[in-house]
């Protein structure tokens, strides 16, 4: 009998920094495990950057130039500290977590973490702008109003 291949790994993952936010985890979490809060910052995403913004409960889906679209589903929230995200729609597969830790009663930190599926032809060209996106997705979530 043979032995089938052993496939070789190709998940990376990239972190954002710890961002500090001035508000509760549970109003955090709150927020972040139901996307049609995205509402609350719809008028923050950048046209130019972005089109065909649209979410639900469970997903949300957006254009990216010159990425295409791509479209995330929460796969798990695991109350009150991380809400978990899979791709059901990318040119590139990977999954999305947000992690919220209290810091204070009043205050939290947050981090941002994507495992991505990167071909290795590929990893030199896209590591560098996938991992500004991580940070830039964290600073924007971290300048959220979680009231």
């Amino acid at each position: 009998m043979e032995e089938e291949p052993k496939r070789v790994e190709t998940m990376t993952k990239f972190e954002s920094s710890i961002k500090q936010v001035p508000y509760p985890q549970e109003a955090v979490y709150r927020n972040i495990s139901d996307l049609r809060n995205l509402e609350k910052v719809r008028d923050r995403v950048p046209e130019d950057k972005l089109q065909d913004f649209s979410f639900d409960e469970d997903t949300v889906s957006v254009k990216v130039d010159p990425v295409g679209q791509i479209t995330l589903h929460i796969i798990e929230r695991e109350e009150p500290k991380c809400v978990k995200f899979e791709t059901t729609q990318s040119p590139m597969p990977f999954n999305l977590w947000i992690q919220v830790l209290p810091v204070s009663a009043e205050t939290s930190k947050m981090k941002v973490t994507v495992k991505a599926d990167i071909p290795f032809m590929l990893k030199g060209m896209v590591s560098g702008p996938l991992q500004d996106g991580v940070e830039k997705i964290a600073d924007a979530l971290a300048m959220i109003p979680y009231v």
